[in-house]
């Protein structure tokens, strides 16, 4: 089981050879990949050291499995190239997400779906992940009408110039700015670029992918997305308006027998999910749950994650499990 990780370098590449190495994923060789200015550069693996190669390299080499994490322009014209040589490819950027020829998995949602004909497979957004993992089960019991979804997406979703950003900002530091406002002591309601509708990029992905991976359109969803200044782990206020009503004691003991899905809901002991706790977990943390006391058959509730874990590399690695176990790679 040759596997190629391409974007080793980068934040969510190292979380996911932290991820693979977890996880004792069943692989015999190791590509570390990464840009030209990368190449040559070494990595340890597991106690072992590794050289980092090209994309062309990496090709060559025809891996089982290549999963990407370096960019849309990249996988837009590298992944058909590995695609072509056999190579199945699960992909971190936007770039296939929407492609309705390619599949964008949940593993614990539609991972049945995929075939061995799927050489090109998406892995969701970060913030939709989570969402996802919270509606599914309730969208099966009571049928869901409208989602209106608020997050709180920490900087790390932007990539380390970001993080560097806050860092410096903390410290009193000039330094490159990733944003075109300070982060620390702010709230930016701007994830991503802004589309011709005046919502982002980021907004639109929430308001879309879901309705892909549940293959289901007849629900709608609104998103606001914001940056905030926490280092780690994003955040979601979610309210939902269902077809059917339900009890909450039922809408908890779904949520907990959901696969991956871990509720924090006790007031009492001020009980609930912060990106804090999230840190360097795979769960997607679920809280505050409770009736919309406005509107008929509505819930509240706020979800986290660790976005580069669920919300990116575990939901690759976990992809990539499934094609091994099933024989489909």
């Amino acid at each position: 089981m040759k596997v190629a990780v391409i974007g080793a370098t980068g934040m969510v590449g190292e979380v996911m050879l932290k991820v693979l190495a977890e996880r004792n994923f069943p692989l015999t060789e190791l590509l570390l990949v990464a840009s030209e200015r990368s190449v040559g550069k070494k990595m340890t693996f597991k106690g072992k050291e590794h050289t980092v190669i090209g994309l062309a390299d990496a090709v060559a080499a025809r891996p089982n499995i290549a999963i990407f994490s370096a960019g849309g322009d990249t996988s837009l014209e590298w992944a058909p190239k590995f695609a072509e040589v056999g190579t199945t490819v699960v992909d971190n950027s936007s770039a296939w997400r929407m492609d309705p020829t390619k599949k964008l998995v949940v593993p614990e949602i539609n991972a049945h779906e995929l075939t061995a004909e799927d050489k090109i497979i998406a892995n969701p957004n970060c913030s939709t992940i989570q969402l996802v993992m919270a509606l599914y089960p309730l969208h099966k019991k009571y049928k869901m009408k409208r989602v209106v979804v608020s997050t709180y997406q920490s900087v790390s979703g932007t990539g380390v110039k970001a993080v560097k950003q806050l860092e410096n900002e903390i410290a009193g530091v000039q330094g490159e700015m990733a944003y075109p406002y300070p982060i620390g002591r702010n709230a930016l309601p701007h994830c991503d670029v802004f589309m011709e509708n005046g919502y982002t990029k980021e907004e639109m992905k929430l308001a879309r992918e879901p309705q892909k991976i549940l293959d289901d359109r007849t629900f709608s969803i609104s998103a606001t997305a914001v940056r905030i200044p926490t280092a780690g782990g994003h955040s979601e206020s979610v309210n939902v308006e269902f077809e059917n009503d339900f009890e909450l004691n039922e809408v908890r003991r779904l949520l907990n027998e959901m696969p991956g899905v871990t509720v924090q809901d006790n007031p009492d002991t001020n009980t609930y999910p912060m990106p804090i706790y999230a840190h360097d977990k795979d769960e997607v943390f679920v809280g505050r749950i409770r009736r919309d006391e406005t509107q008929r058959n509505t819930l509240n509730m706020w979800i986290v994650a660790d976005n580069l874990r669920k919300g990116a590399a575990t939901n690759a690695v976990q992809i990539s499990e499934y094609l091994v176990e099933k024989g489909l790679v």
